[in-house]
């Protein structure tokens, strides 16, 4: 199950990063297993990270194909650098209240490592949805973190995806801005 979910996963980043529509429905295949994966392994954010996925997906689906992203290029400027250290300083301080209550109410694993992965992940995303550029700069930091805690968790073939998805990341931004540079030149 976990090859399938790194294929599907690695169909979603590929499309994501040529803009494509359909690289929410990979995305939500990928997550649906992987939700399954995690929840075994005792991840349970983690997991309910992966079925929020799934949602999102559909969201991101429909905001690339009828919502204010559907008929533009990737947006380069979406927030000022000022905007996101306060959405991160937010961020930071809900995945450590949700570290704290998995930590205190759970027998979950990798509880602070888990909580911040899930909260950052959400923002990342949500900033995916919206073809802001921002998002794959987040992603930079997020897979880096994946590498070491799917390792731990003994996912090594998921480790790898997350090496993987660190090239794609930056060749997501690569195929971003070439196409920030087209859609400036047609139209200037």
């Amino acid at each position: 199950m976990e090859i399938l979910a790194i294929i599907l996963a690695l169909l979603y980043l590929l499309l994501a990063a040529r803009q494509s529509v359909w690289c929410w429905l990979a995305g939500a295949l990928s997550c649906a297993i992987y939700a399954w994966l995690m929840f075994h392994v005792q991840l349970y954010l983690e997991s309910a990270l992966q079925a929020i996925y799934v949602l999102l997906a559909g969201y991101g689906w429909w905001q690339w194909r009828y919502g204010t992203a559907s008929d533009s290029a990737a947006t380069q400027v979406g927030y000022s650098w000022r905007w996101h250290v306060i959405v991160g300083v937010l961020l930071a301080l809900v995945a450590a209240l949700l570290a704290w209550l998995m930590q205190t109410y759970t027998q979950a694993d990798q509880v602070w490592l888990d909580s911040y992965t899930t909260v950052y992940s959400l923002f990342a995303t949500w900033l995916l949805t919206r073809k802001l550029f921002s998002n794959w700069v987040y992603w930079l930091v997020i897979d880096s973190a994946y590498i070491y805690l799917y390792a731990i968790k003994g996912f090594e073939q998921t480790a790898g995806l997350y090496v993987v998805y660190l090239v794609l990341v930056v060749y997501a931004m690569w195929q971003w801005r070439q196409g920030q540079q087209q859609a400036c030149n047609s139209s200037g």
